[in-house]
């Protein structure tokens, strides 16, 4: 049996995830290789997340026991970009992002992240997310960004990157938070004559292959990754409908209730595709629910399938609509292009 690989919990558009994800890439470290990533949903965050991390936010990196220092064989977390950039970067670094050499440009990359991380972040917040901030002025939270980009631009008129000749892990670090400040108003921010330099280093990010890469998959699936302490139901849209008008659901399967057959069919988180495939594939607007055992009120039983002998999850009785996590179409509609 392989080894077990680390184990990365990532959200795709989150900023902190995407230069963790950037670091880990330079390194040469990819999804299924070198690392299993879990994509996940940051409004209904996973057992799994929550059991190992503490501070339970992305990026957080899992490594596997036999790499932790722990004596009593617990897996070492690391629960934040910066660990989990530092650590990446510690295996394998081909460009130097990190400047092991320079101490003078590595105490630059660190003030750059620093004022990044901490004024540049809280301004983008207010700016970004003003109907989070009610009593903040939006606008002079955009001209304090503003003053700090244009620092960081004429940083970037000598060489055409924020520290030294060639890319730094500064580049990588703040990479995504300006895209992100872009992103709230791209005609403002490319009307800024002031920030040509910064406006052209983004632009060879945003058009280059290194971020178009972690943006899709495998390093960024657009479906967030099942736990296997969930279960998961398929339904007809218009009989989940129907449920939540009544308060409670109580179909079984396609065209069976759960008064004819004694149970909700569910499925474990690996067993969802085939249970399309053999049940609902012909079936209009199919819905997946994502179900939390522990708030269900009527037994939950791994039962064996009468042809195959493969166990799958019945729900003995009635299915309250406030066990169920999340309601989605299933197969997922296909993102027309990365945002």
């Amino acid at each position: 049996m392989a080894p077990p690989l680390p184990v990365l919990y990532s959200f795709r558009r989150c900023p902190y995830a995407i230069r963790a994800r950037l670091a880990l890439a330079a390194a040469g470290l990819g999804p299924g290789m070198d690392l299993e990533l879990r994509e996940v949903h940051l409004g209904r965050k996973p057992p799994e997340l929550l059991e190992a991390s503490a501070a339970a936010t992305v990026p957080a990196l899992v490594l596997p026991p036999d790499a932790s220092p722990d004596p009593h064989g617990g897996g070492l977390v690391l629960p934040d970009s910066l660990a989990v950039m530092a650590w990446a970067l510690e295996r394998h670094d081909p460009g130097d992002l990190r400047r092991r050499d320079d101490a003078g440009e590595r105490a630059r990359i660190a003030a750059l992240i620093e004022q990044n991380d901490g004024a540049f972040k809280h301004h983008l917040d207010r700016f970004k997310y003003a109907h989070r901030h009610p009593g903040d002025d939006r606008e002079q939270h955009r001209g304090a960004e503003l003053a700090i980009l244009r620092g960081w631009s004429a940083a970037l008129e000598a060489s055409g990157w924020l520290v030294g000749g060639q890319p730094s892990l500064a580049d990588v670090a703040l990479l995504p938070f300006v895209r992100q400040f872009r992103l709230a108003d791209p005609e403002g921010f490319d009307r800024q004559e002031d920030l040509a330099p910064l406006q052209r280093w983004l632009h060879r990010f945003l058009e280059g292959p290194e971020l178009a890469a972690v943006m899709a998959g495998p390093w960024a699936p657009r479906r967030p990754w099942r736990s296997e302490q969930w279960i998961y139901h398929l339904a007809l849209a218009n009989e989940w409908r129907e449920a939540k008008a009544r308060g409670v659901y109580e179909r079984s399967t396609r065209g069976q209730s759960l008064q004819e057959v004694g149970f909700i069919h569910a499925s474990g988180a690996a067993q969802v595709e085939a249970t399309y495939g053999r049940f609902y594939a012909n079936a209009p607007e199919v819905l997946l629910l994502t179900i939390d055992p522990r708030r269900l009120s009527a037994p939950l039983l791994w039962e064996p399938a009468p042809e195959s002998g493969e166990g799958f999850p019945h729900i003995h009785g009635p299915l309250p609509l406030e066990a169920v996590l999340a309601v989605e179409p299933f197969p997922p509609p296909q993102a027309s292009a990365p945002c």
